[in-house]
């Protein structure tokens, strides 16, 4: 893929802030980037996009054009099967880089579709090769977020290999848990903006059983749960029935 020879200039009336502005560039960006280094990366965020809740902001097969920082809302990425079922691949949330399943083939394995209204900083990719050249800091800061996403993908086969229902979803819950925390939001307290089926098909459970044990939690104290609304009631009881923290 050829890259173009200068990055195109923000364009300043279409966006509020940039991302030496934002106050999630610490989880989207690497720290110790100078003020030259920072407004590179300004110039190279040049459009803001907003996914209604529903709609995908890319498609699997889909040629790789950009990475997208999710800025506000909440994403799944799925993949269907030949039968037209469903599998949830992963969960993402404002500060998490979308989009890194296509660097390896230029093409999209998976579906990303908004859970919620979710606005996303696009990023071309072309631009973003360029910079990491001339940016050291930068390419080694995404060479860890791809290596966090292998981990993550471990973390998930372990999960679903070797944990029974209960600490599948007590893991889940601190996942969230602490993703939230690192956002600045309460770590006990938080909606879930996906549905329990989808929890179950991230989780490779029934939807039955993700009722079923999400009551039993309940019902022990672990949590406290109106409709969406999850209150972790009980932390350390949580944690202790997968015996550690779950993977970040």
């Amino acid at each position: 893929m050829a890259s173009p020879a200068n990055p195109k200039p923000v364009d300043v009336t279409r966006l509020k802030t940039v991302c030496s502005a934002c106050s999630l560039r610490e989880l989207c960006l690497p720290a110790g980037l100078d003020s030259a280094a920072l407004a590179e990366v300004d110039r190279l965020v040049n459009r803001r996009r907003h996914v209604k809740r529903g709609d995908y902001l890319y498609h699997a097969g889909g040629a790789l054009q950009a990475l997208y920082a999710i800025r506000s809302g909440f994403m799944k990425s799925c993949v269907l099967h030949e039968d037209g079922r469903e599998q949830v691949a992963g969960f993402h949330m404002m500060g998490d880089l979308m989009g890194m399943d296509a660097i390896s083939t230029a093409r999209h394995m998976c579906d990303a579709v908004a859970l919620e209204d979710t606005e996303v900083c696009e990023i071309p990719f072309a631009y973003l090769e360029q910079l990491s050249r001339e940016l050291p800091s930068l390419q080694h800061h995404f060479h860890r977020m791809m290596s966090r996403e292998i981990v993550r993908d471990y973390g998930v086969m372990l999960l679903l290999g070797s944990m029974k229902a209960e600490e599948r979803l007590a893991a889940f819950l601190l996942n969230l848990s602490q993703r939230f925390a690192a956002r600045g939001y309460s770590s006990s307290e938080f909606n879930l903006r996906m549905t329990r089926e989808e929890i179950g098909s991230y989780l490779g459970l029934k939807l039955e059983t993700i009722s079923r044990v999400l009551s039993r939690f309940q019902e022990d104290g672990l949590i406290s749960v109106r409709h969406k609304h999850v209150k972790i009631t009980d932390l350390a009881a949580l944690r202790a029935l997968i015996g550690r923290a779950p993977c970040q």
